[in-house]
């Protein structure tokens, strides 16, 4: 069966999954990016004034889950302005976050690698 513009636009395909931080004391839900986020994300990470993409390491983690965190109504809990704050959390606690938006969002280890190595 073909889809048509309204089906394509109804569906509901963004997974989320509540993830259990006891270090925080409670529950994150983590939700895959829209393609709108993941264009932000990339736009993030690089930065390209020069001939060449450069891969901008700083608050990595913390720009991925800002664009990942969401509430019960699917709302970004974080904003651009809370990525340095949320980069002082725990190292462990965002890597294992990040893992989580990682594989709701497409970005599997060899992507991730892949974006880089850009």
């Amino acid at each position: 069966m073909l889809l048509n513009k309204d089906q394509i636009l109804k569906a509901d395909d963004l997974p989320f999954k509540d993830f259990e931080v006891a270090e925080w004391g409670g529950t994150v839900r983590v939700r895959a990016m829209t393609g709108a986020e993941r264009e932000s994300f990339e736009a993030a990470i690089y930065d390209m004034s020069g001939e060449k993409a450069k891969f901008l390491r700083q608050d990595f983690r913390a720009k991925l889950l800002c664009r990942t965190i969401v509430d019960e109504l699917n709302e970004r809990v974080f904003s651009e302005s809370d990525i340095a704050a949320l980069s002082a959390k725990s190292a462990k606690v965002l890597d294992r976050l990040m893992e989580v938006a990682q594989g709701l969002s497409g970005l599997s280890r060899e992507e991730t690698d892949k974006i880089k190595n850009a």
